[in-house]
């Protein structure tokens, strides 16, 4: 008796599962298309963000999706943080494109410069209004080393521009070190932090004696080496030559 009991109650049961999956294999209107096959349609925000990306760079979207499409290929690979301008200026098709996004590039840096620039006279004012006797940056056991509280200055001075974890850029200051030439260093991505500067020169072995004497001297780069205009990699040894700041071998 009791087997004859569970007999329609299991039946039941298996109907009741069985339901979805027959309703869905019956639905003939394209509803079960629709939701196994996923939308190959970008999400329109996506679009948006691309298109506002290109305004800001001056560009019609399909030059930014060529600068998009280049960067997945060899010119990503040697130069994966290229700037879009630079990167369609590189590939040009033609001179007028070339003029082109030379004059898109001149035009976007001199704004971002002009902004940089404000910035750095309100934070030099910022400094002496709230550390007026404060150095800014100070190497242990060594007199303090001066600031970059301005542009580059024409001191007929080498600069070297570097970067935290670069091997070459410590290589390269080791080279001017150790030939006994006078140079100014400044440390590009610093962020203003003198920690920073001072954990730098130690790894790259600066002497303190040399600073001392100010044969060279450590510096924030606070933008400077963007407002030169020079392409290519850091390190970047510079020198003022006929009034252009032009990279050394």
């Amino acid at each position: 008796m009791k087997r004859h009991r569970l007999a329609p109650i299991l039946a039941a049961l298996l109907s009741a599962l069985a339901l979805p999956h027959a309703a869905t294999a019956q639905d003939t209107g394209g509803t079960a298309a629709s939701v196994i096959v996923p939308s190959r349609e970008r999400p329109v925000a996506t679009i948006r963000s691309e298109e506002q990306q290109a305004r800001d760079w001056g560009l019609q979207t399909d030059e930014w999706a060529r600068y998009r499409e280049l960067m997945q290929g060899p010119l990503g690979v040697y130069s994966p943080n290229l700037d879009p301008l630079t990167a369609l200026g590189i590939e040009a098709r033609s001179d007028e494109e070339r003029r082109r996004y030379a004059e898109l590039q001149v035009q976007a840096e001199a704004r971002r410069v002009e902004k940089m620039l404000a910035y750095q006279r309100a934070y030099d004012a910022a400094w002496q209004r709230l550390a007026p006797g404060m150095q800014r940056v100070s190497l242990p056991g060594i007199s303090p080393a001066t600031s970059a509280a301005g542009l580059v200055q024409s001191t007929g001075r080498t600069a070297v521009f570097v970067k935290d974890g670069c091997a070459a850029c410590d290589q390269a200051v080791q080279r001017l070190q150790a030939s006994g030439a006078e140079f100014d260093v400044y440390v590009v991505g610093s962020r203003a932090d003198d920690t920073h500067i001072r954990e730098w020169a130690r790894r790259a072995r600066i002497d303190p004696a040399k600073v001392r004497a100010r044969q060279v001297t450590l510096n924030h780069d606070d933008g400077h080496w963007q407002s030169l205009g020079l392409q290519g990699e850091l390190p970047a040894v510079v020198r003022q030559v006929g009034g252009q700041w032009q990279r050394q071998p």
